[in-house]
Formats: C-alpha cells, sequence, structure tokens
C-alpha cells in the first residue's frame, strides 16, 4: 500500500526544518542534507544553511544586506558543519564569515554583509510584462509530458512536490529544447505558510535562488540540464536584498544570461512581488562543460 502523499503543509515544514541547525557552541553549527536527485547536495540548500548560520550570530534587527559565497567542492548527502567567524559589528553594518564542512574538508565559503534599517534614495528597474502565475502550470506538470523521456535516475524525483513551487512562464520541453534568448522567467513562492519571521523568508529566498538560474545559460544553445549532454556545477553565488518580502507569496524571479565562454556561464536574476516591487538581486558563475559523445 502506497503511502499518503505529503501536505504542502508536510512539505514546507520539512523545507522549513533544513535550514533549522543544530547550535554545537561556539558559533558552530550542523546542518542535514537533502537529496533532491542529483549527484551532490543543491548548492541552494548550502547557501541556506550558511546564511541561517550567520543569522544566528547576529542581532535579530540587523537583517542581510548581501551574501558572497563560493562553492569549492561538491557537498555530500551527510550533515554539513557550519563554522562562523564574527569579522566585524559596526554601528550600522555587521559582518560574517561561514565556512561549511564536510569530513574535514571545506566545501564552501560565504560573506555576508548585515544592516540595521535606514533610509535614503530609492529606485529600482521596473519588472518585465509576464502572464500572473495563476495563468501558468507547475513545472512539475510541465515536466509529467515528457516524463518518458526523462533519464530513469530522474523520473521520480523530477514528479516529486516539493515545498518550493514554481510556475515557469515560458516552459522548453526538458530533453530536446528549441534554441532561445538567453533569458526566462518563472514565478517561485513556498507553497504554505511561513512564520512571521523575515530571516526565513531570506534564508529561503537563498535556497530557492540557485533553482534553475544556470539553465538560462543553456538556453540560447538547446541544452537543458535533463538533456544529458552537460556537465555543470556552480562556482560562485551572490545575492543582495533590497526590501522587505514575504515568500509565501508568490515572486517573479526574472533571469538572463549576457555571458557564456571558458566552459562557464555568467547567469543573473531579479525577484520582484506581483506589485512589481523588486525585492532581491542575484548573480552566478558555474561551470558548464560539453559530455563527449560517443
Amino acid at each position: 500500500m502506497n503511502p499518503e502523499p505529503a501536505s504542502n503543509t508536510q512539505l514546507v515544514a520539512q523545507l522549513v526544518g533544513l535550514l533549522q541547525l543544530q547550535d554545537l557552541g561556539g558559533d558552530r553549527f550542523l546542518g542535514q542534507s537533502e537529496n533532491t536527485g542529483n549527484s551532490s547536495v543543491f548548492g541552494g540548500q548550502v547557501l541556506g544553511q550558511a546564511l541561517a548560520a550567520a543569522n544566528r550570530t547576529v542581532d535579530a534587527s540587523r537583517a542581510v544586506h548581501s551574501m558572497h559565497a563560493y562553492f569549492l567542492l561538491p557537498g555530500e548527502f551527510t550533515p554539513i558543519e557550519y563554522a562562523v567567524e564574527r569579522v566585524r559589528d559596526g554601528r550600522s553594518f555587521t559582518t560574517r564569515h561561514v565556512v561549511a564542512r564536510q569530513r574535514g574538508r571545506t566545501i564552501f565559503e560565504l560573506s555576508a554583509s548585515f544592516q540595521n534599517r535606514d533610509a535614503g534614495i530609492e529606485h529600482q528597474a521596473p519588472m518585465p510584462d509576464v502572464p500572473p502565475p495563476d495563468a501558468l502550470q507547475n513545472e512539475i506538470e510541465h515536466r509529467k509530458l515528457a516524463l518518458d523521456r526523462l533519464p530513469e535516475r530522474w523520473r521520480v524525483k523530477a514528479l516529486q512536490p516539493r515545498g518550493l513551487e514554481v510556475r515557469p512562464v515560458d516552459p522548453l520541453d526538458p530533453i530536446a529544447p528549441p534554441v532561445r534568448p538567453a533569458h526566462m522567467q518563472m514565478w517561485l513562492r513556498i507553497a504554505a505558510p511561513l512564520p512571521d519571521d523575515l530571516s526565513i523568508h531570506r534564508e529561503l529566498l537563498a535556497y530557492a535562488s540557485d533553482h534553475g538560474l544556470l539553465g538560462v545559460g543553456l538556453r540560447p544553445h538547446g541544452l537543458t540540464f535533463f538533456s544529458g549532454q552537460t556537465r555543470m556545477a556552480s562556482l560562485d553565488h551572490a545575492m543582495w536584498f533590497h526590501r522587505d518580502f514575504r515568500f509565501d507569496d508568490w515572486l517573479l524571479y526574472s533571469m538572463d544570461s549576457p555571458n557564456a565562454s571558458g566552459a562557464r556561464a555568467l547567469c543573473r536574476g531579479s525577484f520582484y512581488t506581483r506589485s512589481g516591487v523588486l525585492v532581491a538581486s542575484t548573480a552566478q558563475e558555474g561551470m558548464v562543460r560539453m559530455r563527449e559523445q560517443g
């Protein structure tokens, strides 16, 4: 007898629980790892957990406004230890450095800056004109259309519901996509209500920011992650938080890739609320190598 599928509330509780780190003392924390079907730990998990570790050492009156990270080694599906260095606590800004380790190896480093609330000039780029999320299908529904062509090792995980709901604006065939310009949009949200603590919303957005971002660099070449013709890995990841938001409501993730060269692709993203407010920006460079055929 098959078990009942988990509800959205249960899935979100699991996702939030992934960011609830065990305190080891001395500004060291332990995070568990989830298997999302990749050969290594999802980079967004490490981003979110590292930010959560840094948040645990910063006064709640200061929110993260920027983070810069390097992925040094692939993560294994085992617990990850995060060691936080308290670099600086100034009058307006706080700086933290986080090192993630597994089995004695450094796999990831993050620098993050936090700021108390302040006022100043304001402007933002406009949100792209796209259909609203209610007019679009869930990412999983699109994958079902190509289920018989997906590699067997990805079939279960590709259709497995998660606490993160994704609705692509311009979905492509995951196996044989047409050549398209290097930009795309998707709506994202956490699929059940979240606590009011806005640090959790930012940690979860860091988690989600790694979803699909490197894929925009494949669109001009008629490739996708599922096509099996490339080897891909995130190299670095930067993120800037501009304004408060709730991630249990829809955010538009608008992405582009201005360059690919040297077996690397540079990809950028902007997050907008449904009302068009720009709340965060991100950039990532990733390794993209073609597999030898034959």
